[in-house]
């Protein structure tokens, strides 16, 4: 890993309960009851889609604030579909940004682009490596 890499920790609650450490937040994960959770938090699902919606938004309020338009009730809404085939996985994503007042034509065209340079969008556009290793206990034991 980078020397510029951020530790992220996801330590098991209980039942499907997680608790993600970051930096020196605690965000908790769960599945839904119908899913045989106990619903204490979003699941990592809906955690994805709204860190993509949480950096659509930072970046939507820079550049209104960058231009002296209004950003206070700026609203960034999402939603996404399951696909329906294996592997399992979000198929689709919709972000709606909904700026709390009316965007003069000339600064729409790029608002909408300044938002698709989210490096959360830009993160699932350019591929990252993503390397899954399951280590013996001793290698990583960290208290």
């Amino acid at each position: 890993m980078s020397a510029n890499a951020v530790e992220i920790r996801a330590e098991h609650l209980t039942e499907d309960t997680f608790v993600l450490g970051i930096r020196d937040h605690r965000v908790v994960v769960d599945q839904p009851k119908d899913a045989g959770g106990d619903d204490l938090g979003p699941t990592p699902t809906e955690l994805f889609v709204a860190s993509l919606a949480g950096c659509v938004g930072f970046y939507a309020e820079r550049y209104l604030r960058r231009h002296g338009l209004p950003d206070e009730g700026l609203c960034v809404k999402g939603s996404f579909a399951m696909a329906e085939d294996k592997p399992p996985r979000v198929s689709s994503v919709e972000l709606r940004v909904i700026p709390p007042a009316p965007i003069p034509a000339d600064r729409m065209a790029a608002l909408q682009r300044v938002v698709e340079h989210c490096t959360v969008h830009n993160s699932i556009r350019f591929e990252p490596d993503v390397t899954v290793r399951v280590i013996e206990p001793a290698v990583d034991a960290v208290a």
